[in-house]
């Protein structure tokens, strides 16, 4: 399920943790996508923060494939949809 929310919503995504966080701080956040294989150090605030916020989030296999989702050629923690 959360490859198709990701791939309909290109033009709408945040990537990585820095702007991640820096979008649900703002509540421009509407989803959150978090890699499962991700240090737990940096995906553990997000998933305060969505919970905290209400956001609904999921997890994908791994960085790699949410780096690969999203479009770029390198892996990335975490990825969001930004409200339109």
């Amino acid at each position: 399920m959360p490859y198709e929310k990701i791939r309909q919503n290109q033009s709408g995504l945040i990537i990585g943790m820095k702007q991640t966080m820096r979008a649900m701080k703002q509540n421009k956040v509407s989803h959150l996508f978090i890699a499962a294989d991700a240090d737990q150090n940096i995906i553990d605030p997000a998933i305060v923060l969505a919970k905290e916020q209400n956001i609904p989030y999921e997890h994908v296999k791994s960085m790699k494939e949410l780096g690969a989702l999203c479009g770029i050629d390198v892996g990335t923690s975490m990825a969001s949809i930004k409200y339109q």
